[in-house]
């Protein structure tokens, strides 16, 4: 990962005369100093939104008024920053869900229980638990260059882990590495909307959070298509052991790889339980598909990318935080019992379909969270906000997936997936009740930039009755 803030080579350094700052009061007064759009000049202030630094005395003490404004712009390397993260979330996200969606394959090599493989996903969700806390006062104490190098390094330790485990006695060693995987885990969801507000304006921070929460979406959905076709399910464990190795050493490539690029410096409970018995849903009413269990999932999460980026978006353009996440969350709910009651009617280009539009929204509804909860919990950390929403993900994730799986071996996929309806009934209603108060978006109308556009607004405002004045006399 990169440094947080954008380096120096962006700012004007040559000083301007004290004549030409009265007459161009956007050029800073004090431009050869440095300042980390993470770092507040107040030490107990969060990192601004809009990556303006508050005005500062130590250059002019003697100045006043719109002068004693320094303006810091965006790096054009911000994008950058972006896909390298993008990119390692996305190997973790893989490594999450490649176990759940050939779970029936890994429970004959293992020779264990769906259940057993079921916690190779839930492990996830139960380590993000305790780990939350420790890992926000990393972020806030070290910053993001050591969180993200963190998390990198648990990532590819985790998928090397994973190749001592090519034996059907050697179940404890996979469990250890998708454990470490799961820690680096804690490290990355947190991260999205800190390195939106760190290295981008105002008006980009939705859509780049929505780039970051791109990647991970990206590696479920690889990690739904890609092991049925790398592991097909033969009876031969010896065969199966080849096939699992492949695709052990491909992650662990990658892994290796995305992990020296950050050295150069370059809903959600239901979501992870529907997805952690997805493979199961589908074999029960459709035996043999594997293959096309993966590809529905492939199918939920790419509608989900899309219905992602088009949320973040819009909210940089509309700003309709409270309304759009209603409405995506009650869009999520009626996708959601539309695929329950299609799920068996055993065509399955409609659970294709039906399974995609409810992806499209109950995806699509994690940057929204993300965002809403940074403006509702503004000046507090952004990566706070994220890991409680994160650990309320994983605590209902884990409650979802043992209760749904408990529910599909019992009583069948239907009562399943309603059991997961009535959950989402209750959190679309209870998020109609949200006091829709942006206080981010309040503190960017606040910023010295901002208030320089108004006043300038106002006094080209004052000037035309005057000279309306003047025509009619």
């Amino acid at each position: 990962m990169v440094n947080e803030g954008p380096n120096q080579e962006e700012r004007d350094d040559t000083p301007a005369p004290e004549s030409a700052l009265q007459a161009d009061p956007s050029v800073s007064v004090h431009p050869s100093v440095s300042i980390n759009p993470s770092v507040s000049v107040h030490p107990s202030s969060s990192a601004h939104p809009s990556a303006l630094a508050q005005p500062s005395g130590l250059a002019h003490p003697s100045s006043s008024g719109p002068e004693d404004l320094s303006v810091i712009k965006v790096s054009r390397r911000r994008w950058a920053v972006v896909l390298v993260f993008s990119c390692y979330s996305m190997c973790n996200a893989f490594q999450w869900i490649q176990y759940g969606s050939i779970n029936n394959i890994f429970m004959h090599f293992y020779g264990v229980s769906a259940f057993a493989i079921d916690w190779l996903s839930m492990c996830y969700m139960l380590t993000y638990i305790p780990l939350l806390l420790p890992v926000a006062w990393l972020l806030e104490k070290f910053g993001l260059r050591t969180i993200a190098l963190t998390g990198s390094a648990l990532n590819c330790l985790g998928a090397w882990v994973k190749l001592g485990s090519l034996k059907p006695h050697l179940f404890p060693v996979t469990v250890v590495g998708q454990v470490i995987c799961s820690v680096a885990q804690v490290f990355i969801l947190g991260m999205p909307s800190r390195i939106a507000s760190v290295w981008f304006g105002a008006n980009e921070v939705s859509t780049a959070c929505s780039v970051a929460v791109f990647g991970n979406q990206l590696g479920i959905a690889i990690g739904f298509l890609v092991p049925p076709v790398l592991v097909p399910n033969v009876e031969d464990r010896d065969k199966l052991a080849y096939h699992i190795s492949i695709m052990f050493y491909i992650i662990g490539g990658v892994a290796t790889l995305l992990l020296i690029l950050v050295f150069i410096g370059l809903n959600a409970g239901a979501f992870y339980a529907l997805s952690t018995l997805l493979n199961r849903m589908v074999i029960w009413h459709y035996p043999g598909e594997e293959v096309n269990a993966g590809r529905i999932g492939l199918t939920i999460v790419i509608a989900g990318m899309l219905g992602a980026v088009i949320s973040g978006i819009w909210l940089d353009r509309s700003k309709t935080y409270k309304e759009t996440t209603l409405v995506v969350y009650i869009m999520t709910l009626v996708g959601m019992v539309v695929y329950t009651f299609t799920l068996n009617l055993g065509h399955l280009w409609v659970v294709f379909i039906t399974a995609g539009t409810m992806g499209f929204f109950m995806t699509g509804y994690l940057p929204l969270g993300f965002e809403f909860a940074a403006e509702l919990t503004y000046p507090e950390s952004e990566g706070i906000s994220s890991g409680l929403l994160n650990i309320s993900a994983q605590v209902f994730g884990i409650i979802f997936t043992i209760s749904q799986g408990q529910i599909i071996d019992n009583y069948g996929t239907k009562p399943g997936n309603i059991f997961l309806c009535l959950f989402l009934t209750l959190g679309a209603a209870l998020t109609a009740f949200i006091k829709p108060d942006l206080r981010r978006q309040k503190a960017n109308k606040e910023t010295p930039e901002n208030k320089l556009q108004e006043e300038e607004e106002e006094s080209n405002t004052s000037k035309v009755p005057t000279a309306v004045s003047e025509d009619h006399l």
